[in-house]
This record gives C-alpha cells, structure tokens and sequence, in this order.
C-alpha cells in the first residue's frame, strides 16, 4: 500500500499538535502574531491547489512515483520545481506558527526531509529518465524547494 504525501501531512499536522500539547518547549511565536500562521496555511494549501490544477490542465498525474506525461514548468514551477510539496511544508510552518512552541517546528523539518528522501528524489530520477535534456535544463535553472 502506497501511503502519499497528503497522508503524512495530515499526521505531521496532529503530531505538531500533539507535541505542543504534551511538550511545549519554548513559547517562541508571540500571540499577538500567532494568527499570522492561519495567512501561511492557506497560502500553502492555495500553492498546492494551484500546481494541481496545473498537473491536471496539462493531463498528467499528480500522484508521486507514477509516470508523467507532461514537464509543467510555468505557475509555480518557475520558482519551485516542487511548489505542491513546498505548499505542504509552508502550511505546516503556519500551523507551527499558530501554535507557538518550538516543539512543532521540529516536525516541519522531519516533514520537509521525509519528502524529500522518499518522493522528490525518486520523481527526479523518473522525471529524467522520461524527459531527458528538457528536464535537465529545466532542473538546472529551478531550484528544488525555493
């Protein structure tokens, strides 16, 4: 059983939450700006609806590790050539945020690493291998995350 990313977002999300809960170290967001962090999850669950949408436009597949058909590279893949997976790590940063505590941010990072190690270095190579000098090109001149 394939598990994807949307998944491990949605148990980072509750493991922030659970951590801030059971060990709050540090109240490092003043509260005063803690509501910054909701502008930050929407802007990152935005990000991921807009690539999606690109991904669907140009008829290919938005689930990871499955053949794609097309090399989207306008929108958000100017800046990103991971904007959907930068959109999830941006929102969970803005539930860390509205959270307060240190604690969370440490999921943020475990989030952005475990995505990386498990999707976005697998879909390169597939991206390669399928696309070949486009995508080399392409990967050259965007940068991974940001």
């Amino acid at each position: 059983m394939r598990i994807y990313p949307p998944v491990y977002l949605l148990l980072s999300a509750l493991l922030m939450v659970g951590l801030d809960l059971a060990l709050p170290f540090g109240d490092v967001i003043p509260s005063a700006i803690r509501k910054l962090g909701i502008g930050l999850m929407v802007a990152g669950l935005a990000l991921d609806v807009w690539a999606a949408g690109l991904f669907s436009r140009a008829g290919t597949t938005v689930k990871p590790l499955e053949p794609s058909s097309a090399l989207v590279t306008r929108g958000p893949f100017r800046l990103s050539r991971n904007p959907m997976y930068l959109g999830m790590v941006v929102a969970l940063a803005g539930l860390g945020m509205v959270l307060g505590s240190l604690t969370p941010f440490a999921v943020v990072a475990a989030f952005a690493l475990l995505i990386e190690h498990r999707f976005i270095r697998r879909e390169e190579a597939m991206l390669e291998s399928t696309f070949g000098a486009a995508y080399t090109e392409y990967r050259s001149r965007v940068r991974r995350w940001i």
